[in-house]
């Protein structure tokens, strides 16, 4: 049986760095990484009202069992050494889909790690073969994070309504982006 192909482990990006989470032995920078974020997240991220300790560390580990199984590439997003951020890539209900997330540290965003985050892990999605495409979901009140997918070339696909919102700022709307994997024709230039 050949082996499953999965993205890089780590992916450079000149100033930053994304790479696969360490398990247990990266707790303590993570954990801090989302004490420090809770604030900014807690608007937008329905996951933020339980977090604690367990749950960081049952996200540790569900990340290396997704990795593992190919059902999720989460990555950190390291500068230097410090942790700034977290954007991963799972499985939706349909196997030729992914959905793509990210998030940063207050004090890193504004600076466009999350597009060029995003971006790197959208090439490392289509070098698996069996990505047709790829979205991104956030709520319609979410600007900074609706800002983007347009810049990557996604295209919004739908609208859904959430009955309850989510999180606290959610306005109830899911906006739906979608990327196809690019075309290559026998002429060799890529069409989207």
């Amino acid at each position: 049986m050949a082996a499953m192909r999965r993205p890089r482990q780590v992916i450079e990006c000149g100033d930053f760095t994304l790479r696969r989470w360490r398990g247990e032995n990266d707790f303590d920078p993570a954990f801090k990484l989302i004490e420090e974020s809770l604030d900014h997240l807690r608007p937008w991220m329905p996951w933020v009202a339980h977090h604690s300790e367990e749950s960081t560390r049952n996200f540790l580990a569900r990340s290396d069992a997704s990795w593992d199984s190919g059902d999720a590439y989460n990555y950190a997003i390291t500068r230097d050494v410090t942790l700034i951020g977290m954007c991963s890539t799972y499985r939706g209900t349909d196997p030729q889909g992914r959905i793509m997330g990210y998030w940063l540290h207050p004090a890193a965003t504004g600076q466009g790690i999350a597009t060029r985050a995003t971006a790197a892990m959208v090439t490392e999605a289509f070098a698996l073969p069996d990505v047709e495409y790829l979205e991104i979901v956030h709520d319609l009140a979410n600007i900074s994070s609706g800002a983007i997918p347009p810049r990557l070339g996604f295209t919004e696909v739908r609208r859904e309504q959430i009955t309850p919102p989510a999180a606290p700022s959610d306005s109830g709307t899911d906006v739906i982006w979608r990327l196809n994997r690019p075309t290559v024709p026998p002429n060799g230039a890529v069409r989207p």
